[in-house]
């Protein structure tokens, strides 16, 4: 059950072996796990500490003072996420033990701006944010999306596609950089069935994870408390193995995580499918950890349908009927408790009541 890992740098050779070698590994990691290493990534550990520094420091202020950022009429796609609000899909219910800050660590599409408000926001900052807080986020972001650039880059070359197959599609799309707080579970909640995060799958195309740390109960920075804590994925079903196998998703040292979302299992028809992961407690009070991901979108007015060489009848019938990204991202949005339910309004036609409003004129003239 070994996770491939890929040398970034195969991929930008001219060196038909490496490039050979670099396909095939991730055609086996996307295909059977949804994940991937990265070695050679671009991510310069030092500053993640101290981003990661400075992200605890603006989680370790009071909520209230926190709660001017959380912006849930953003559907909180920037700024603060307060602790409980999103949760799983697939899951059971339980509200995530996290808190979040979001940014978009590139310049967005302007003109679906106008449609689409709530998913492309101006970045919201403290004025008083602790240092190295907002170029911290937008450095790691921008760091973790050219290393998935390049990785898409090789999956599309992995799957006989054209080279830009599938970032072409990421021009100017609502791209996030999320920073994590798991927050610590107290002497009565664990070992009780609490998750961190439960199990779930991305909707996004490509999420990036540099890796995080834990806290112990003082808030510093140290080891792993036990064996059982942090992320598990759910390997592909087989006839063997009909329930996928969980596998702890620890990367070797000096390495990052990629994971396939929702976006890119539609467009490769299931070639390649999205990772279910948790985020398990330690079995210890008092322990935090703190984590970060980049989340990868296909532009809103990107159709999301298996693309053609990849379009098989089974393809098809698994992820008809066709849809408008931006649509899914509503819909998911709702789905996961960051948009309210009223956002499903604003998909299909709205204007069923100009008929009326006419009539009502014609009765009064």
């Amino acid at each position: 059950m070994n996770i491939p890992t890929v040398d970034l740098t195969d991929l930008s050779s001219n060196d038909p072996a490496r490039l050979a070698r670099s396909a095939e590994a991730i055609r086996h990691a996307f295909g059977t796990f949804g994940l991937v290493y990265l070695k050679n990534h671009g991510v310069d550990a030092d500053a993640l500490t101290r981003f990661y520094d400075a992200f605890r420091a603006f989680v370790a202020r009071p909520l209230d003072a926190k709660r001017p950022y959380g912006r849930a009429d953003l559907w909180y796609q920037r700024g603060w996420t307060p602790p409980n609000t999103e949760v799983a899909v697939a899951g059971n219910g339980q509200p995530d033990f996290k808190e979040c800050y979001f940014a978009a660590p590139l310049p967005t599409d302007e003109d679906s701006r106008v449609e689409f408000p709530q998913i492309y926001p101006d970045n919201i900052w403290p004025d008083d944010a602790p240092p190295y807080f907002q170029e911290g986020l937008l450095t790691l972001g921008r760091s973790l999306h050219d290393a998935g650039l390049s990785l898409l880059r090789g999956a599309a070359v992995a799957l006989g596609l054209p080279p830009t197959a599938f970032t072409a599609l990421c021009d100017r799309a609502p791209h996030v950089t999320r920073a994590l707080q798991y927050l610590p579970l107290g002497p009565s909640q664990v070992n009780t069935g609490i998750l961190w995060g439960e199990e779930h799958t991305d909707f996004n195309l490509l999420t990036l994870l540099p890796g995080g740390r834990f806290l112990d109960p003082e808030g510093r920075p140290a080891p792993q408390p036990d064996a059982r804590s942090g992320l598990y994925l759910r390997t592909r079903a087989t006839p063997s193995e009909p329930s996928g196998k969980l596998v702890q998703g620890a990367a070797p040292p000096g390495c990052i995580v990629a994971q396939v979302g929702q976006q890119l299992e539609i467009l490769t028809g299931g070639t390649f499918l999205a990772t279910p992961h948790v985020i398990t407690a330690p079995g210890v009070p008092g322990w935090q950890r703190q984590s970060a991901a980049h989340f990868m979108h296909v532009h809103t007015s990107t159709l999301l349908f298996p693309l053609p060489p990849l379009r098989t009848p089974a393809a098809i019938r698994s992820y008809a009927p066709p849809v408008l990204a931006g649509t899914y991202d509503i819909k998911t949005l709702v789905d996961i408790g960051l948009a309210p339910p009223s956002a499903l309004d604003q998909l299909g036609y709205r204007h069923y009541d100009r008929l009326n409003r006419m009539r009502a004129e014609a009765a009064s003239a």
